[in-house]
């Protein structure tokens, strides 16, 4: 699935990626890259096409001749005509890399797509997680502001020793403390969403504000294997392939440079002055180029060719092993906090009715503050850790999808960014 975020079935989420994907500088340089490998491939080609250039002149001259001056119009045009024979490939071989290159560059451009959909993806599960965060820790700190309240009350009453209301004060500023740095956790995010998607924070806000406050979850979670042939759908493999080839083509160029060079060329030119008939000259021939010595130059560049596919070669091999890694690693994580989401869940809840059996107690004179406190600790932590499984879970999730390529499909379309549209209409600010 090409578009992979909508299985959230989120319309906050899709609209921010969408957002994202229109004025993203990693995509708008992407897409220079892609212009200008097409500019080289253009200037590859009109290497080995006929080379055609026209000239024209107007002289006026003035000669002083006994008494009488003497004024003369010359006119001239000529066209000169060239053509360098491709005999042994150098101009196809050439033509070959910068097509591969052409490949490579638009296979760069979906795998920063990819990235920059998973990263927004993952800041924005990171968000609602977040938020789920901070209002676990806001209930915290109603439940020990009352405790406190309860407790000052008693100790005033002499019903309880002045080192409980310590232990109260303690607690209450300890999960004010907490929940202050959480809600700047939340606000850091959205900071970072707001330089990936270029919304403006007050309307971040309000469409973060549409969203349910829970952790997105896409349609099909669980994921027991990935077929082999999935691998082949990662951009960014698919670039260093390209690159291979490339590599490969440019040896057979630097080879034909080895050998002699044939160049047709020609020129004809008509010239008239005033008071003399025209002249017109003409020229056609071969010419011939053979390579007797050059310091061992052509032969360098043919092991340097060499030398550079071997090193795209391992560059390639290496890429191979980074994605089998990547999807091996990413199935263990997503496989074990599958399994601990059950347990985690079903700690969460013991420690929450722990907690409340504990308060009861302590209401009733029957267990200290120490122990509920403690108590309440546990519980608040059992909650916090099944939020963080269930975020991982996701995140694991989105890893994954990234990955295997983000559902990218070999030949998907290009979209040129907003930039390069007002560029091509000449505005540039």
């Amino acid at each position: 699935m090409e578009n992979w975020w909508q299985q959230f079935d989120d319309p906050v989420l899709s609209r921010l990626i969408e957002r994202a994907e229109t004025g993203s500088p990693s995509l708008t340089q992407a897409w220079a890259s892609i212009e200008k490998a097409r500019a080289t491939l253009t200037s590859t080609e009109a290497a080995g096409l006929p080379n055609l250039s026209g000239s024209g002149a107007v002289t006026r001259a003035r000669q002083q001749q006994s008494s009488q001056p003497t004024t003369n119009t010359t006119r001239s045009v000529g066209f000169d005509a060239s053509w360098e024979l491709d005999l042994f490939g150098k101009v196809r071989h050439n033509a070959e890399a910068a097509r591969a290159r052409i490949d490579a560059r638009i296979d760069d451009w979906h795998d920063a797509r990819v990235s920059l959909a998973a990263e927004v993806a993952d800041d924005y599960v990171q968000y609602r997680a977040c938020q789920l965060l901070t209002g676990a820790y806001e209930r915290a700190l109603t439940s020990v502001t009352q405790t406190e309240k309860t407790t000052a009350a008693a100790v005033q009453a002499g019903l309880n020793a002045p080192s409980d209301a310590v232990l109260a004060r303690a607690s209450v500023a300890s999960t004010r403390s907490t929940l202050v740095s959480q809600q700047a956790q939340c606000d850091l995010l959205v900071k970072s969403l707001v330089a990936l998607t270029d919304v403006d924070e007050p309307t971040l806000r309000a469409q973060l504000a549409q969203g349910q406050p829970k952790v997105p979850q896409p349609q099909a979670l669980e994921v027991q294997s990935v077929p082999a042939e999935v691998l082949r759908q990662r951009p960014d493999l698919a670039s260093l392939e390209r690159e291979l080839a490339a590599a490969s083509a440019e040896i057979g160029a630097a080879q034909a440079d080895l050998y002699p060079s044939l160049s047709l060329s020609g020129s004809i030119g008509l010239s008239a002055a005033s008071g003399s008939s025209s002249l017109t000259t003409w020229s056609l021939g071969p010419s011939l180029s053979i390579p007797l010595f050059d310091g061992d130059q052509r032969r360098a560049a043919v092991r340097s060719a060499q030398a550079s596919y071997v090193s795209a070669l391992a560059s390639w091999r290496g890429g191979v092993r980074t994605v089998i890694k990547e999807v091996e690693q990413a199935l263990v994580n997503l496989d074990s906090t599958a399994r601990r989401t059950d347990d985690a869940a079903r700690t969460a809840d013991e420690y929450r009715r722990y907690f409340k059996a504990i308060e009861a107690n302590w209401r009733a004179g029957n267990d200290s503050l120490l122990t509920l406190e403690e108590a309440r600790r546990s519980a608040l932590s059992a909650e916090i850790g099944l939020l963080a499984l269930q975020q991982s879970r996701v995140q694991y999730w989105i890893v994954l999808y990234k990955a295997v390529g983000g559902g990218w499909q070999p030949g998907a379309a290009v979209v040129p960014p907003i930039e390069a549209n007002d560029t091509a209409r000449g505005k540039t600010s």
